[in-house]
């Protein structure tokens, strides 16, 4: 079994790799929304559910981008990391 910091480094590659969010891309997005997408994906579906409206306004990306894992938290938690750490290494590469 991998450990979470395996997974989250899995997932930062493919992120990378599949859907194009290189760390050039990341250097455009400064405004925080890297960090902001991963409190979506790290907020737990009975959060989702009930702040709606406030999840719509955090969400930083069109909503195409989001793409929950159905009944998977550890996925879910898996891309939150992915993107804190795309949000550290931004920061860090200014």
């Amino acid at each position: 079994m991998e450990t979470g910091i395996e997974l989250i480094a899995k997932e930062r590659k493919r992120q990378i790799d599949v859907e194009g969010w290189t760390p050039e891309n990341d250097a455009k997005l400064n405004c925080g929304q890297l960090s902001d997408a991963a409190v979506c994906y790290a907020l737990r579906g009975y959060w989702k559910t009930r702040l709606q409206t406030w999840f719509m306004v955090i969400w930083p990306f069109d909503i195409e981008w989001y793409k929950p894992s159905e009944n998977d938290r550890v996925r879910d938690l898996v891309k939150a990391g992915a993107l804190i750490a795309a949000e550290i290494d931004r920061i860090q590469s200014k």
